[in-house]
């Protein structure tokens, strides 16, 4: 493995540390304090979702691209040329930072979630303040239903990086501002749906932490969770990744004016080289 490739490992780890550690503590904040800062505020929850995104591109995007997000790794993989060889070892780069995260959102918060479980009579076995580190469906939505959700929000998700992050989209934000935009694509699918099962969309997201709750004392509430949860977050984004990725390239990639001058150009390369380079991407 070389230098590069272990620096990219690492800032993948970096990327979803910063969400985690921000995200996790955010929920923190919304769940464990009465009354909550943010009762009558949930659109600051969202933000500083967004934001925690935001900060971490910016911080890392400059090494690996920041992907933080397995299901995003496999649809660049589909779809942009991104080296299938580095889908495992980025997701589980992602993985870790976010399990690491997690830790440091325990480090913070543990005399807050303690007093929070004796102060209603729950226990950390039985899921007590569980959703500060992973999420769960939410009212009326069923194992089977949350699949859905995820697969649903997540292809927001992607079919929104894909239009962000596109050369060829003249209505793309410009300069470094990509990374604020897709900070509150986040936030705005938070504000959205996020009530259905608190927006995972992102494998790492969920089961980094999901995973240190487990060690930390939740146990089966964490893995493998009521109903067998804890894989719905995984396999659901992933899913709705790929479908995400698939209807931008397929439903407006083709038609953006500037890929259609610029295989016009004279100063184009020729026909063959167009054709490898377009089925790269």
């Amino acid at each position: 493995m070389t230098r590069q490739s272990i620096g990219e490992l690492i800032s993948e780890a970096i990327a979803t540390f910063i969400i985690i550690g921000l995200g996790d503590s955010v929920a923190c904040m919304y769940v464990l304090y009465d009354p909550s800062p943010y009762a009558n505020a949930y659109w600051g929850v969202c933000i500083a979702w967004g934001l925690a995104v935001t900060l971490a591109i910016y911080v890392t995007g400059a090494v690996s691209g920041t992907h933080a997000n397995p299901a995003v790794t496999l649809a660049l993989a589909v779809f942009r040329g991104f080296p299938w060889k580095k889908v495992i070892p980025y997701s589980i780069a992602q993985v870790v930072g976010a399990f690491l995260g997690a830790a440091i959102v325990y480090v913070l918060f543990s005399p807050v979630i303690d007093h929070y479980l004796q102060t209603h009579q729950l226990t950390r076995e039985a899921g007590g303040a569980a959703a500060v580190f992973f999420t769960h469906p939410g009212l009326a939505v069923t194992p089977m239903h949350a699949l859905l959700d995820q697969v649903i929000l997540t292809a927001f998700l992607l079919f929104g990086i894909f239009a962000i992050t596109e050369q060829y989209n003249e209505m793309a934000p410009g300069a470094n501002s990509g990374a604020l935009i897709i900070g509150l694509l986040i936030a705005t699918i938070g504000a959205s749906m996020g009530y259905l099962e608190a927006w995972a969309i992102n494998p790492a997201r969920d089961f980094g932490p999901r995973l240190f709750a487990y060690f930390a004392g939740w146990g089966s509430s964490a893995l493998p969770s009521p109903d067998n949860y804890w894989w719905i977050p995984i396999v659901g984004p992933l899913i709705g990744g790929v479908i995400g990725g698939a209807a931008y390239q397929w439903l407006v990639y083709p038609f953006l004016p500037a890929r259609l001058r610029a295989l016009q150009s004279p100063q184009a390369a020729s026909g063959a080289d167009r054709a490898v380079a377009d089925t790269t991407r």
